[in-house]
């Protein structure tokens, strides 16, 4: 190979790379532009839907007043139960629900921000004052699951537990025939 070709492969190499190292630039510059609208975009545009309520009203009219609170059977066959944090309990302090249904909780809270876990599952939402929270549930095994308040809500926190108690979708039935709100409290 004389030093003519050894100079021009040099020459081809040095183009190739500067191609392929511009390239790779363009990609991260895009990708970092693509991310940084991402995440623009999420924090200024608002949720398609928000729910919202007078926390100071919940337990005298409307949805979450005392009497619509627990579990209730749709028409659909599927559950909803409506529920309440408020320190340091929830109310409903036992949910009653059917295995193997499409189940939604909706809840809210009265005071102060509250979260809900349900332990075993991947059930976790918070409950934000003036606000109403939808979580999709779903059980396919009947027991009862610890219920605690995972977001510091005060000094008294730790004390804030429910239960939600999972039957058999007939025995719900049965219980659901008659209207009214379920749950387990004095169970």
């Amino acid at each position: 190979m004389s030093a003519q070709e050894s100079h021009d492969s040099a020459d081809v190499a040095a183009r190739v790379e500067r191609r392929w190292a511009t390239i790779s630039v363009i990609i991260i510059v895009v990708m970092a532009i693509v991310a940084a609208f991402a995440g623009i975009h999420q924090v200024t545009m608002p949720q398609a839907r928000v729910e919202i309520v007078d926390p100071s009203r919940l337990h005298l009219s409307g949805e979450f007043a005392e009497a619509n609170l627990g579990s209730v059977a749709e028409q659909d066959g599927s559950v909803t139960v409506r529920a309440i944090g408020q320190q340091y309990s929830f109310t409903p302090a036992c949910i009653l629900v059917p295995a193997a249904t499409p189940i939604t909780l909706r809840a809210t809270s009265a005071d102060v921000i509250h979260g809900i876990i349900v332990q075993g599952t991947n059930i976790n939402t918070m409950l934000v004052p003036g606000y109403v929270s939808n979580q999709a549930m779903r059980f396919d095994k009947t027991g009862d699951y610890v219920m605690p308040c995972q977001e510091f809500c005060s000094f008294g926190h730790e004390g804030m537990w429910g239960k939600v108690r999972v039957i058999d979708k007939a025995d719900f039935a049965a219980r659901a025939k008659n209207g009214g709100r379920l749950s387990c409290v004095g169970e």
